[in-house]
């Protein structure tokens, strides 16, 4: 392995006590740090307030000359191709999470990079999950210094308690496609899983054992890092079709027994709910989407992850049944009950950006109507447009709102970290966004006077549905208008909060700030929404 060069990425050694830099406040009223992980960071200055500069980051020139005439870019293992790669201390290493929780790379490419002796590494996966959990280890041992990506699961928790040496940064998946593009992380490797693919480089998520659907999230990191390594189960022929990473962004390929298992890309969070009460919040939901005229031919949407948001898809679908409804498209994260529409035809076309069951890696593979996108074309704010802001409502959770509809979803009420951002963020853009989200859970009121972590901003919600009732944001007197003489339970969020309070005994007590920042969270332009502060817990 090299020596430590230090890297274009600064700021990968700074220690605990790093931490405790200048705190401003943004224009959000939170307290965030002036740098993180030794980068001057710029503050949120309000929605669409932060306009950038400048031209896109590029990726390095390379060489035909340097590659093998035959095509064939195939190391012998994972080892070889990292030290070919020229693996040192500091780097940044970059994954992918299609496989969700049945992903096997993320963690052997850093427990391979661990056992060259690499230290300080950054890993900037798009997400991590549970299965995840060995890189404590890693941390531990000072071979990974910190995580910028979501951290789901044991690794938030390591994160909240101060243990990982640098902070932590969470970004929404545009946001992290938009950090890349404009020079704000630089990936020195990008090590990439692909359920198939062919000696040249050429990959897909849609065939193969391990088939996890789309790779939409890994094309920002074949066309940017320095050195791209696709790691696959499957190789096939040349050429790999149809191809989602192209072979001429890739330095190397690697066949290895299993890049993961694909059954486990179901998860609690991609699962509809059966709570009598959070079908209720469903029902409510896809009441409110017909009462206030969104409904309507050829009128589009998206479903979060999460139970609850998922579980409004089958009354959408009954009522878009009765009145000869068909949806133009429908967008984010495919589930099971989404191509049973598409294939029923209430649905013109599906824009995946993520597969979150078998039916749904199924569907992709089979079905043109079923396409393939990235964050780019989806959520990326720093471009010319995206496909969020075109969706007509979108339907996701929370895990805390206030009073002024800002909204929670990477921490609880006691400020541990158990969750990422995913594209809840970048969702936001739609024409109208509606939370759906219990009135309590472990009998601790969901709606607060003012949320432990900001993620979103209320000005950009307009609609939180309860099973005791709906709020509608002020801001939206057109939707007021529009449900006024409905029988919906319509309700001002306050009554909501008091109401719910007084179920629960109480709201409950905020954490003690800490002021020790162990992440931030960024907002879709770059800038740092939020802080989140070490806990004990």
């Amino acid at each position: 392995m090299n020596e430590s060069t230090g890297g274009a990425t600064g700021g990968r050694t700074a220690t605990r006590e790093s931490r405790f830099a200048e705190l401003i406040e943004n224009a959000a009223g939170r307290r965030v740090p002036a740098l993180v992980n030794g980068a001057v960071q710029t503050p949120f200055r309000g929605v669409a307030a932060h306009r950038p500069t400048g031209n896109k980051a590029a990726a390095p020139i390379r060489s035909c000359a340097d590659y093998p005439t035959s095509g064939d870019k195939r190391a012998p293992s994972l080892r070889d191709a990292l030290e070919r790669a020229g693996l040192c201390d500091g780097m940044t290493i970059s994954t992918h999470h299609h496989l969700r929780n049945g992903d096997r790379i993320g963690t052997l490419a850093l427990q391979t990079a661990a056992a060259m002796g690499a230290r300080d590494l950054r890993w900037f996966p798009s997400a991590s999950f549970p299965c995840h959990e060995p890189v404590i280890g890693l941390m531990d041992k000072g071979h990974v210094h910190h995580i910028e990506g979501s951290m789901n699961g044991p690794l938030g928790r390591y994160c909240s308690e101060g243990r990982m040496r640098g902070q932590g940064v969470l970004r929404s998946h545009g946001g992290r496609w938009q950090a890349i593009q404009d020079g704000e992380v630089e990936i020195d490797i990008a090590v990439l899983a692909a359920p198939s693919a062919d000696f040249f480089g050429n990959a897909n998520g849609s065939h193969g054992r391990s088939a996890c659907g789309s790779l939409g999230f890994a094309l920002a990191d074949a066309t940017w890092a320095k050195h791209v390594i696709v790691v696959t189960d499957n190789l096939v022929p040349f050429p790999c079709l149809p191809w989602q990473i192209q072979g001429n962004f890739v330095d190397q390929v690697v066949v290895v027994d299993s890049i993961g298992d694909p059954a486990q890309i179901v998860s609690g969070t991609t699962e509809m709910t059966k709570s009598p009460d959070r079908l209720l919040i469903a029902e409510y939901v896809a009441r409110f989407i017909r009462d206030a005229g969104i409904l309507r031919d050829g009128f589009s949407f998206q479903a979060g992850a999460g139970g609850t948001s998922l579980a409004f898809l089958p009354y959408v679908k009954q009522m878009m049944r009765e009145q000869g409804i068909r949806a133009g498209f429908a967008r984010g994260g495919s589930t099971r009950y989404l191509v049973e529409m598409l294939e029923e035809g209430l649905i013109g076309a599906i824009l995946d950006g993520q597969t979150f069951d078998l039916e749904a890696v199924r569907s992709i593979r089979d079905n043109p109507r079923h396409v393939a996108t990235t964050p780019f074309t989806s959520y990326n704010y720093h471009g010319k447009g995206h496909f969020a802001s075109m969706v007509d409502v979108t339907v996701l959770g929370a895990t805390e709102v206030d009073v002024d509809f800002n909204a929670n979803v990477v921490t609880h009420s006691d400020g541990v970290l158990l969750h990422g951002i995913g594209g809840w963020q970048n969702c936001l853009a739609a024409g109208c966004t509606i939370l759906a989200v219990p009135s309590f859970r472990d009998r601790i009121p969901v709606l607060l006077d003012r949320v432990t972590t900001l993620c979103g901003p209320g000005e950009l919600i307009d609609v939180v549905a309860t099973e005791r009732g709906i709020a509608i944001n002020p801001r939206r007197q057109d939707l007021l208008d529009a449900v006024r003489g409905s029988d919906l339970p319509i309700r001002p969020i306050q009554d909501l909060k008091r109401e719910i309070e007084a179920l629960c005994g109480g709201a409950p007590r905020p954490p003690e700030p800490s002021y020790d920042p162990v992440a931030v969270v960024k907002w879709v332009d770059g800038t740092v929404l939020d802080a989140v502060w070490r806990t004990s817990v």
